[in-house]
């Protein structure tokens, strides 16, 4: 590692002071386990918090699990030590998530799962993504004058909710996967909504940000606002009816959820919802359907390097940023170097112009998906790296594509809340899943103990742009696309790496650089987690402030780009899998990883 990053600490980042503006929701300061949370974690557990504040990597040789809160990753390390899959291992870290971090994810949201297969030494992705309401129209979004909603306008309450697909995805990959009874998985879920758990940090700090919005449902106000008053740090928080929801899952399964008295009081939340009803139906609910999906691997050095294809946009952006950059010697430039970053930044610009053009639910849109990361497309694309500055235009590309649709650019918004889970069990199979409820807290909706997603804002409010249709409007039935990357990196057909993260249309970013970090510039797990982000999108070069990532901000605008210094709080898990595992968690969050 060169010498412009080697001194990166939790201190240093610790300097990203708190970004709570919701408008702009893109990040949170750098965040520790809570008094309360630190008394009930195991030694194994605070040792791999040491480890993380050290900038060491958790090692281990049979299993290990990483993902956002300690008590999330002990109630997987359990089922693992048990002799448990990966699968088994998912089950329990969500649920329990779903509680101690249920801005982020849970019952109510959706996700995507990649999982390696050690026994039949394949690759296969399961998409858990909302579906938009059979009674939504693509302009649902827009007011009496055809204009699109303000942002917040469409989020809170009923009219963002689709049909959650996160329960129906727990049960499908359990079913195929799974080693460990269905029931017991859910134990420490209920144990600590009965018993109750410390409010960590971030919640907290969450909460006080977001409490206009929070306290607009009764429901919802009444559990992060008890008498008016936000959370605190280390309250210990029970939650009754989350114990009673897990409950009718570990006893009825999914069916559970997406008929009966749970799924009428989803709907009855959602098309209630005051001020702003939505029109999810039970229909919706009992339709929902988990789809198994080809991965989207794209060659990047001796790696293969693999992910969810659309509805998500993760592995065909993340694809294209590496392909474009697999002609140019990024180990030789280093990090420190602004001529790499220009290469990073100018390759993003690019894969995101072709993301708001062609990618979207292809179940519904044809997609020219395998056009896109064609090795002739992406080596024409990388011929607009060359020269010494920052692009001044960027369009979409023509990649090879077998119909002959025109489509418009995309302009939606993805905010983050989110969370990822990496998982190696002793089997060899290997699980990387990002699951979410989009926006912070979702929808405010809560019932029955957990959030309902806003995820339906994850599509154009738009239909059209000057009289072209947007690929990614909303349809019924249709799934939003997404920016959700979880990826397994594979060796001569084996994988190697397990990565994810949290961060809105930023994940992409955090994914491809601490991949590039990983592979390119010889960073172990824990420290390509933690090198300072630079993250460009649409134009502007966000570094992350507070880091010594500002230290390029003079050479990027001497290149031309318009650079910001903002915090940028990714949730970033990884698990390498080379001699052993060696697991890292993203030191600007409350996670760990933890192995033996």
């Amino acid at each position: 590692m060169r010498a412009m990053f080697s001194g990166l600490t939790l201190a240093a980042l610790a300097l990203a002071g708190p970004g709570f503006a919701q408008e702009a929701a893109d990040a949170v300061a750098p965040e520790v386990a809570s008094e309360g949370q630190v008394q009930a974690l195991t030694d194994q557990a605070m040792a791999a918090l040491d480890s993380k504040a050290a900038g060491q990597p958790v090692a281990a040789q049979n299993w290990m699990v990483a993902a956002a809160n300690p008590l999330a990753v002990e109630a997987g390390a359990r089922v693992l030590r048990n002799g448990g899959s990966a699968a088994d291992a998912m089950v329990a870290v969500q649920v329990v998530l779903g509680l101690v971090e249920p801005q982020s994810s849970g019952l109510g949201g959706g996700a995507f799962l990649v999982w390696y297969d050690a026994a039949t030494q394949s690759l296969t992705t399961l998409d858990g993504r909302e579906t938009a309401p059979r009674e939504a129209t693509p302009t649902l979004f827009q007011d009496e004058n055809g204009e699109p909603l303000k942002f917040f306008d469409a989020v809170v309450g009923g009219l963002s909710v689709g049909t959650p697909g996160t329960p129906a995805l727990l049960e499908e990959a359990h079913r195929r996967w799974g080693r460990s009874p269905w029931p017991g998985l859910f134990q420490d879920g209920i144990r600590l909504a009965e018993e109750g758990f410390a409010v960590s940090p971030r919640l907290a700090s969450l909460i006080a940000a977001d409490a206009d919005r929070l306290s607009r449902f009764p429901a919802t106000a009444e559990y992060f606002l008890p008498d008016g008053v936000p959370l605190q740090q280390g309250h210990l928080l029970t939650n009754p009816d989350y114990a009673e929801t897990l409950r009718i899952l570990a006893r009825e399964g999914a069916a559970g959820f997406y008929g009966g008295e749970i799924a009428a009081d989803i709907v009855s939340t959602v098309r209630n919802a005051p001020g702003n009803p939505g029109v999810l139906s039970g229909v919706d609910l009992a339709l929902y359907q988990v789809i198994e999906r080809a991965p989207v691997c794209v060659e990047y050095r001796a790696y293969e390097v693999c992910g969810m294809g659309p509805p998500s946009s993760g592995a065909l952006t993340v694809g294209q940023i590496l392909g474009m950059l697999n002609g140019h010697d990024l180990a030789a430039l280093g990090p420190d170097s602004a001529e790499a970053w220009r290469l990073i930044g100018n390759a993003s610009r690019l894969a995101f112009a072709d993301r708001g053009r062609y990618m979207a639910d292809s179940d519904f849109v044809p997609m020219p998906t395998q056009g896109l990361v064609d090795p002739a497309y992406l080596s024409g694309r990388a011929a607009l790296l060359n020269g010494p500055a920052a692009l001044t235009e960027v369009a979409p590309g023509s990649p090879e594509f077998d119909h002959a649709l025109n489509w418009a650019d995309d302009a939606s918004i993805e905010l983050p809340s989110t969370s990822h889970i990496s998982i190696v069990d002793s089997y060899g199979n290997v699980l990387s899943m990002t699951t979410t409820i989009e926006n912070g807290f979702g929808s405010r909706l809560m019932t029955h103990g957990f959030l309902l997603n806003n995820e339906l804002t994850d599509f154009s409010f738009r239909t059209h742009k000057d009289g072209v249709p947007i690929a990614n409007r909303l349809e019924p039935g249709k799934r939003p696309r997404s920016s959700m990357s979880p990826t397994i990196v594979l060796q001569d057909g084996a994988p190697v790496l397990a990565i994810g993260s949290p961060g809105g249309s930023r994940i992409i970013g955090y994914v491809a650089k601490s991949i590039i970090a990983w592979a390119d510039w010889g960073m172990d797990v824990q420290q390509a987690v933690a090198l300072p982000h630079l993250v460009n999108r649409f134009g502007t070069y966000d570094v992350e402030a507070g880091t010594e990532a500002e230290g390029l901000a003079d050479a990027l605008t001497e290149m031309g780009f318009e650079v910001n210094a903002r915090d940028l709080t990714s949730g970033l898990h990884a698990i390498e899998i080379r001699d052993g595992l060696r697991g890292g968690a993203d030191p600007r969050r409350e996670g760990i990883a933890l192995g033996e």
